[in-house]
């Protein structure tokens, strides 16, 4: 069985492509600037890589250009494009529809409903199922939401302070998010401590942030609440934020409440704080040659980390196990020797010269450290094709 898992933004288009029987990443590849003029893709498989430009009008476009070079007879992994089982997507919010999905009208409906909560995400993915379950009404379509991992996180960590009928009649509760990546964690850590009983913080450190609280493989407290502008701040989306603020700011600068709205989701965070840039590396850079607003963002963001850290820790009795991961998490060691930084009393003791030279998978705790310290690279997509195909077999 193979599964294609698509990563779909309004004008890009980027796959991967697994051999489940295998385990094995088989292709992947991309395409920018769909419906444009010109639509700049590539293919790679295994050490073969294959690019171009070609006219895209649509993302249906795009997978059929797509599926036709991978059944290319030289260049090819693919006998025909009916070799590919299902279509996968890494869905962000299904509302009342959660974990994996096939792709239905009411299920589409379903996320719509959400748009609101998740601007940024749902609707180009509609769109884009859409127009691919007309173009392709053989090949199944699948949505495995982020939701579905957190799905069971005890009801005091999941609830809001409002009214109960707003929980259970409108869906107004903490959803969590990023479900894909924790789960990864959540996997591999017990492949690599060789348990399955660990206390695991994940902290997904990227473009959007979020920390889970993990026992046994289970999500039992996270960051992110209704929408995934929540939590942690982001690179431009808010992250907490009082609403009680939002008359006083309407009141303030004439703004609409929409119009506020769009200012949180696209122009806060790390990007709001700084008025530079919402990446990390930029606001370091930044902050080095003595920008005061940039090592402001970065001052709010290792803050923000440290005070959610200290929550999961609680709502696990402790960790086992604290692992960064995401783009930030990977890479930025700065970042993560300032969140460990005095949590002794704790017991995290980060080594600095493991963490400085750490690449890949690496344990970056000292050996003294009772709670072990790892930057574990998520893999978000091979876990989307577990589940597509776990549907499938059923």
């Amino acid at each position: 069985m193979k599964v294609l898992v698509a990563n779909l933004g309004s004008t890009s288009f980027k796959f991967r492509l697994f051999d489940m029987r295998t385990r094995a990443q088989v292709a992947r590849g991309g395409m920018e600037r769909i419906g444009s003029a010109v639509s700049p893709w590539f293919v790679e498989i295994g050490d073969r890589r294959t690019e171009g430009e070609s006219a895209m009008r649509d993302h249906g476009d795009a997978v059929r250009h797509t599926l036709n070079v991978l059944a290319d007879a030289e260049r090819g992994c693919l006998r025909d494009a009916n070799d590919i089982a299902a279509i996968g997507f890494k869905a962000v919010h299904g509302g009342r529809y959660s974990g994996v999905q096939r792709v239905t009208d009411d299920v589409l409906a379903a996320m719509e409903e959400m748009n609101d909560v998740a601007p940024a995400h749902n609707p180009p993915y509609i769109a884009a199922m859409r127009l691919l379950a007309d173009r392709f009404p053989d090949l199944p379509l699948v949505a495995a939401f982020e939701t579905g991992f957190h799905r069971t996180i005890p009801d005091g960590w999941s609830h809001y302070g409002i009214p109960l009928e707003w929980s259970t009649e409108h869906g107004v509760r903490r959803c969590g998010f990023h479900g894909a990546s924790h789960r990864y964690i959540s996997e591999r850590t017990a492949e690599i401590a060789g348990r399955t009983d660990l206390r695991v913080v994940s902290c997904h450190l990227g473009g959007s942030s979020s920390l889970c609280a993990i026992a046994s493989g289970a999500s039992v407290a996270t960051t992110m609440g209704m929408s995934p502008q929540s939590g942690l701040l982001h690179n431009n989306r808010v992250g907490d934020f009082d609403p009680f603020a939002l008359p006083v700011l309407m009141r303030a600068t004439g703004k609409t409440l929409p119009e506020l709205l769009e200012e949180l989701a696209n122009r806060s965070g790390l990007l709001g704080l700084s008025g530079l840039s919402g990446d990390m590396r930029d606001l370091e850079g930044a902050a080095d040659a003595g920008d005061a607003r940039a090592r402001l963002a970065i001052d709010v963001f290792i803050a923000d980390t440290r005070r959610h850290l200290g929550a999961m820790l609680v709502a696990l009795g402790g960790a086992d196990w604290i692992v960064f991961t995401g783009g930030i998490g990977e890479h930025g060691s700065r970042v993560r020797s300032a969140v460990c930084e005095r949590l002794e009393e704790f017991g995290v003791v980060l080594d600095s010269q493991r963490n400085d030279a750490a690449s890949g998978e690496a344990r970056i705790s000292a050996d003294t450290s009772r709670t072990e310290v790892w930057v574990v690279p998520t893999n978000e997509e091979w876990i989307v094709a577990q589940q597509v195909a776990s549907l499938l077999e059923e």
